[in-house]
Order: C-alpha cells, then structure tokens, then sequence
C-alpha cells in the first residue's frame, strides 16, 4: 500500500518531504501530519530499541530530573514528599529522615518473557538440586519498600530476592514507563538511577511514572549467559509447550473429523 500511495502522490504533485537530519522522507499530503520521524544522523544510533521508540522526547525528561536532583534543597524535597503525601490515594506514602534520607515505595511490573530460575525448597524437582524453572506471572505487580539511596541496580536484585530468583541480576534491566500527550513511552534506566527520587518528582500517579522490570534489551538470546541446569530446564519447558500444542492441534482436528463425518451421514440420509 506505502509504493501505491507514493506512486499515486507523484502522479497527483501532492508528495511533501519531511526532513530530519541524517535522512529524507517523502509522504502524502494527507499524512503528514500523522509522521513523526525519529533519524539518527549517521554514524549515530539508539543504544536501545526503547531510545529508538521514544524518539528525543526523553532528553528534557533525563535533563530536568538530573538538574532537580542537583539543585533540590532539603526543604524542597521535605516540601515534595509532603504534597506526594496528600496526593497518594494507597497509603504508600514516604518519609523524610533528619539525615535527608528518605524511604518509600514503588511498584514494579513485571514482563518478563523467558523463565526465571527459582531456588526451589527441599524435594524440588529441576535440573539443579533445589532449582526449579518456570514462568512468572506477567503484567504482576510486586510492591518494594526502598530509600532515596537505593539504585536501580538494588532495586532489580531486592526484587529477584523477593521471588527466590536463582539468574543474575544483569540479566535483567528496570524501565520506566511514562505517558504524554496520548503517547506511551518507554526507556531504560542507568544501574545508577535512583527510583525513590524519579516517584518522587513524578508524584504518585501510576500513570504518569511506572516501574516495568524486563530481560536486557540485546537483540539476541546471550545462551552462553544461562548455566548447563538453567538451560536443560528451558529445553524441559520448551518441550512441555510442544507437546501441549501438539495435542491442542489433533483435539482440533479430531472434532472437525467428527462434525465431517456426521454432516455426510446427515448428507447421505437413511441408508
């Protein structure tokens, strides 16, 4: 359809060029005002597939929340915490300590997509004694109680405490997910980052901050990350899967053998 509408542009003298540096883009007319382009000038590229989906929309976000965290006064922040504290609806509210520290809470979402490795109590059945893999529950939310200190890199090993999970914490990275103007978007966060401090700026509002907890971003499955255990474990779930969707596939096909069979009898009447 996209070589139709360009072929019918040129044919009509409709065709506008958006630019951005790095690249040049031809559209319709009538849809220009629906493209957004988000060209890298060469050389240049998204470190993630998240950078690349939020466009540069996140810089002032990153740019403000690094020059609040420099320049906000003790005060300022004992002034924040008290509004987050009227606007909470969950009771999940924060507390300021005489050291300037500060503790509170956030929740986590968690999509993961590959089973975790769990430590599994005495009798438990995996490749590894005491190990056992399987899917956690995704689109879950899990609640942690942390301080303005803690870092993402805390956060993502204090949450795989919380669910007995065996893998490595690198194995993973923590998102924040945001909203603006109808748009959802989704970026990464530094092992360095504080949490605490980003729900603080946001206010309690889910919607405007969440926490999403996902496998790092590398393109490709990193096998040689998981352990022999880990990875027979995987291949016991895998064939689990094959073995259900085989069953599902022939279920399917012997009822519509059945329904066949009986629309000929009906077809073929009293014989």
């Amino acid at each position: 359809m996209g070589a139709a509408m360009c072929k019918l542009s040129d044919k009509l003298g409709q065709h506008v060029k958006k630019r951005s540096p790095g690249c040049k883009y031809t559209c319709h007319a009538a849809c220009r005002d629906r493209v957004s382009l988000d060209c890298h000038p060469a050389g240049a590229s998204p470190s993630s597939q998240d950078q690349l989906n939020n466009n540069n929309t996140q810089l002032p976000d990153v740019e403000k929340e690094r020059e609040l965290r420099t320049h906000l006064s003790r005060e300022e922040i004992r002034q924040k915490i008290e509004q987050y504290n009227t606007l909470t609806r969950d009771h999940l509210k924060m507390t300021l300590s005489p050291s300037g520290v500060y503790t509170g809470f956030i929740k986590v979402q968690l999509e993961l997509r590959r089973p975790v490795t769990v430590r599994a109590g005495r009798g438990g059945v995996g490749g590894a004694a005491g190990e056992e893999a399987f899917y956690l529950p995704r689109g879950a939310t899990n609640t942690l109680h942390i301080s303005s200190n803690n870092t993402v890199r805390q956060v993502i090993v204090a949450l795989l405490n919380k669910f007995t999970v065996a893998d490595n914490p690198a194995k993973y990275a923590l998102y924040k997910r945001y909203r603006r103007e109808e748009q959802v978007y989704v970026c990464k966060l530094a092992e360095g980052e504080q949490p605490l401090f980003l729900r603080l700026v946001a206010g309690p509002d889910g919607d405007t901050l969440g926490f999403v907890l996902r496998e790092q971003q590398t393109g490709e499955v990193m096998w040689d990350a998981f352990s022999i255990p880990e990875l027979r474990n995987f291949l016991r779930i895998l064939e689990k899967e094959e073995q259900e969707q085989m069953e599902a596939v022939t279920r399917r096909y012997d009822s519509y053998r059945q329904r066949l069979q009986e629309a000929l009898r009906e077809a073929r009447g009293p014989s």
